[in-house]
């Protein structure tokens, strides 16, 4: 058993390789790009919005109701929009990415594995990975970083009103605690976040349905095993990479 695993992870590895390498080879499959990128923004935005604006709130008012406490309700404003731009925003993004749009690339891979598509594909020397993977990983990645944007905005804005509305705070103070503790570095690090997710995200479903087990049914079972592989691994690396980021980059003021 961790002798498979380790198999697994190394064809893992080994595909991103592949897909990272392939990238900057021609020719770029730029009409493919196109639709797959079109496909999972349509999928992702409308749910990527919705889920912003309660979870924006949701940290507003637990970080409101926390710095109440503590006399610090001047900070309530910084903590939530760092809270939401630096951890919620790139997060939210990946697991809508991946339980959206990552399913439906794995589930549209391992139907065509299973039909022997891509065994045609490389008998008639096209590389399945240039020509198929290589543009849905380039529209995940690129999906999530302009999605994040849209999901720090609409947290942010969710948490001021709430803020606001509910809690009694004022406006100037909720806005001058994020310019006092915020900096530009903080969306760099959430944006290189949202770049890396829907790296994974890409790179796990397309693993997975290039290698599908057992006929039609092995194909559900890839696309669920690609969501819960993606989730897993989004969840440590945001780890490795906030304290990376804490330790590298110091705090505004400090």
């Amino acid at each position: 058993m961790i002798t498979g695993a380790l198999r697994q992870t190394g064809r893992l590895f080994a595909l991103a390789a592949e897909v990272s390498r392939a990238i900057f080879r021609r020719p770029f499959q730029f009409r493919e790009f196109v639709e797959q990128f079109w496909f999972v923004a349509g999928v992702t935005i409308l749910p990527a919005a919705l889920v912003s604006i309660p979870f924006g709130a949701v940290i507003a008012l637990q970080v409101g109701s926390l710095t109440q406490q503590l006399g610090a309700q001047s900070f309530t404003g910084g903590a939530s929009v760092l809270a939401v731009v630096q951890q919620a925003s790139p997060l939210i993004v990946a697991l809508l990415i991946a339980g959206a749009g990552g399913s439906a690339i794995c589930a549209d891979l391992g139907s065509r594995k299973i039909r022997e598509e891509l065994d045609a594909m490389e008998v008639m020397g096209v590389s399945p990975v240039q020509r198929l993977v290589v543009p849905r990983v380039l529209a995940t990645m690129g999906v999530a970083v302009l999605l994040n944007g849209l999901v720090s905005v609409v947290g942010t804005l969710g948490g001021y009103f709430f803020n606001v509305i509910l809690q009694d705070g004022t406006p100037g103070a909720y806005l001058s605690s994020f310019s006092a503790l915020a900096q530009p570095a903080d969306l760099y690090i959430s944006e290189l976040k949202a770049l890396v997710f829907g790296f994974i995200a890409g790179i796990v479903a397309a693993y997975r349905g290039l290698n599908p087990r057992g006929g039609p049914k092995g194909v559900g079972d890839a696309v669920n095993q690609s969501v819960v592989i993606t989730f897993l691994l989004l969840f440590f690396v945001n780890m490795v990479m906030t304290a990376l980021y804490l330790q590298i980059v110091p705090p505004k003021g400090g």
